[in-house]
């Protein structure tokens, strides 16, 4: 049985692999990703995909983690991420990863908030609620690190996301860890105090739209499609005209809220508008000290998979080197798409 589940999966994974005409991409609400909303509601991506010869359809998934689950699985071409979760959910699954639009990072977006207390140090003891295994798990052991605590320091409850304002509310839960609007809303509450957040780790929790490496190897014209697609949007949210405020408002609307509420999001998030800005991260060295960063608590919570000996076993790919087993590199930051749009080349 289990040699022929491994030629299904090897049958299954060739067959993505292959020069193909039609292609879907799936996405989650957030606020870095909302543009995809737009983008296929305005035939933007449609018209990129026909310029190319073939069609791309765009999927809104409710689950996040199960919109990671089905790309791993096959089910899709692309998927937007956090770099966390590509690390450590598709390319822990043998799932070869490639971040082919490196869309934003939080700048605030996450946090760390206590109730009656106004230092992060004052955490120690106490039970902390959030998504665990999360990039709000992650945020709070990099703040602890920031005042010499570590998780042994406090107990972690598990929680999810869908309940997290609710349970803030009762007298028990003094501590959470969670992002936007979740955060905001737990931010306004009596006595709350917001201290420690993303903007303090600046460019380590980045959003991502992920692309099967060998997908992407067999069908350059989906990358130029999606990155193509991708600019055209960004030029027009960023502007100030009425293109881009009846933009943001779409994805204001689309994710729940108004527009005020969404460029509060806006706000706390460093949208790469232009290839430059993408590229200027995607080329850093500082990418690879993130992505060790990363590597190293996926590791240290087993999120590498159960054979990992180390925080390298995976190997990373960047611009400026690689992180890990040079020999097993399943994820990879390839600025080739974002480069041809920052010299016109698309």
């Amino acid at each position: 049985m289990k040699r022929f589940a491994a030629l299904v999966l090897a049958l299954s994974l060739s067959s993505i692999s292959q020069a193909a005409d039609s292609f879907k991409v799936c996405w989650s609400i957030y606020v870095g990703w909302m543009p995809w909303a737009y983008g296929a509601e305005q035939g933007i991506v449609q018209k990129w995909g026909e310029k190319y010869g073939i069609d791309i359809e765009v999927v809104q998934i409710n689950d996040y983690i199960e919109s990671i689950n089905q790309y791993s699985a096959g089910e899709f071409d692309a998927c937007t991420m956090t770099n966390m979760d590509a690390l450590t959910i598709p390319a822990a699954g043998g799932v070869d990863s490639t971040a082919l639009v490196v869309g934003d990072f939080s700048n605030g977006n996450d946090g760390v908030v206590l109730k009656g207390k106004k230092t992060l140090a004052d955490i120690k003891g106490q039970n902390v609620n959030l998504v665990e295994l999360s990039v709000s798990h992650y945020l709070l052991a990099r703040g602890l690190e920031t005042v010499g605590l570590s998780e042994k320091d406090l107990t972690v409850v598990n929680t999810s996301d869908a309940d997290m304002v609710a349970v803030y509310g009762t007298d028990d839960v003094t501590a959470v860890s969670t992002w936007n609007p979740l955060l905001s809303e737990i931010v306004s509450m009596p006595d709350s105090h917001k201290v420690f957040d993303s903007s303090q780790i600046p460019g380590e929790i980045i959003d991502l739209l992920v692309i099967n490496t060998d997908t992407l190897k067999a069908n350059p014209k989906l990358g130029k499609a999606l990155v193509g697609a991708w600019y055209e949007i960004m030029g027009n949210m960023s502007g100030a005209d009425k293109v881009a405020t009846d933009a943001k408002s779409y994805m204001a609307n689309a994710s729940g809220t108004d527009l005020a509420g969404y460029e509060a999001q806006l706000a706390s998030t460093e949208m790469f508008y232009t290839p430059k800005a993408a590229l200027d991260l995607t080329n850093s060295k500082k990418l690879v000290t993130t992505m060790e960063n990363v590597a190293k608590f996926s590791f240290k919570h087993g999120l590498l998979g159960d054979g990992a000996p180390d925080a390298g076993f995976i190997g990373i790919e960047m611009p400026a080197g690689v992180f890990g087993d040079k020999a097993n590199v399943k994820f990879r930051f390839d600025p080739t798409y974002m480069d041809m749009a920052e010299k016109g080349q698309l």
